[in-house]
């Protein structure tokens, strides 16, 4: 596949994901798929990424992921993204909140004969703890 048939396999991906993880999960994932980073709490591996995912719904069922700029080379597509959601479902112990709330990250997927293989993903779970109220946010500096 070019890379831009790469890009538009991650956008069509990052689509399903807002419809229903689960949809996207079958339709666009290798059975082989390794998350080098999985939400916290929850083992790597495609499996596991249905209990990842319904967990994160239940919190944040509204979640919207959108693509702020998308990059590739090779077989790796290079997402920057950002989630939106509302808080309104306990999640590891933590009550909701009702907070509306952004998570912004970075994903990077590599891609094989039309699926996605593997990924890797830096996200703000601190901003996310600290919006929800979890966590208290520092004290802005004086100055």
């Amino acid at each position: 596949m070019s890379t831009e048939e790469n890009k538009d396999l991650v956008r069509r991906y990052w689509q399903a994901v807002n419809r229903d993880g689960d949809e996207a999960i079958g339709a666009f994932l290798s059975p082989d798929y390794v998350d080098h980073n999985p939400p916290p709490g929850f083992p790597p591996g495609r499996d596991n990424l249905h209990t990842a995912i319904a967990a994160l719904r239940a919190a944040f069922p509204d979640t919207r992921h959108e693509i702020e700029e998308i990059f590739a080379e090779g077989d790796k597509v290079v997402t920057r993204l950002t989630a939106y959601a509302t808080h309104i479902g306990e999640i590891q112990g933590i009550p909701p909140s009702g907070k509306r709330v952004s998570m912004p990250g970075i994903s990077i997927h590599r891609v094989a004969d039309g699926k996605l293989v593997e990924h890797w993903a830096q996200v703000d779970f601190l901003g996310l703890l600290q919006q929800v109220g979890a966590i208290p946010a520092p004290a802005a500096a004086a100055g």
